[in-house]
């Protein structure tokens, strides 16, 4: 029998451990989905997480209002050391921590939340973080038609 002097020898000796390459690469490309489906979870969480509770933070200082300006002239203003106070209560009673800025009426919080990785950790990721700020504004009196 004649062979072509570029062809592998019979059995394919050649071609030994090929498919446990393949099938190495393929776990590690596996393990890489499945981190990001599940560490990418639990960042998609926190990030929900984080809005919800700088929303929460927000609203909870923008309450905060100055009584002695409101009843001996009628304007309804934000205390600022009031409101930041009441929005880091609430941070503190959540368990998360954060900024929070008055100016004017309006409070800013700030919430970041750094949450532990399952499996990205095998390839050095450690943490996941995600961010959330929420704006609320003190707003008083009826407005609008008939008010």
């Amino acid at each position: 029998m004649l062979r072509h002097p570029n062809a592998s020898p019979a059995g394919g000796q050649h071609d030994r451990g090929a498919l446990t390459l393949m099938l190495a690469l393929l776990m590690v490309a596996l393990v890489a989905l499945a981190g990001l489906v599940i560490d990418g979870g639990k960042k998609l969480n926190a990030s929900e997480t984080a809005y919800a509770v700088a929303e929460e933070a927000a609203r909870a200082g923008a309450g905060a209002v100055n009584t002695s300006l409101a009843y001996s002239s009628g304007n309804y203003e934000v205390d600022a050391p009031q409101a930041r106070a009441a929005a880091q209560a609430y941070l503190a009673s959540a368990g998360y921590s954060g900024t929070v800025r008055v100016s004017g009426n309006s409070i800013t919080v700030t919430v970041t939340i750094r949450k532990p990785t399952a499996v990205l950790s095998a390839v050095g990721i450690d943490y996941v973080t995600a961010t959330g700020t929420a704006v609320a504004s003190l707003e008083t009196g009826v407005t609008g038609a008939g008010s």
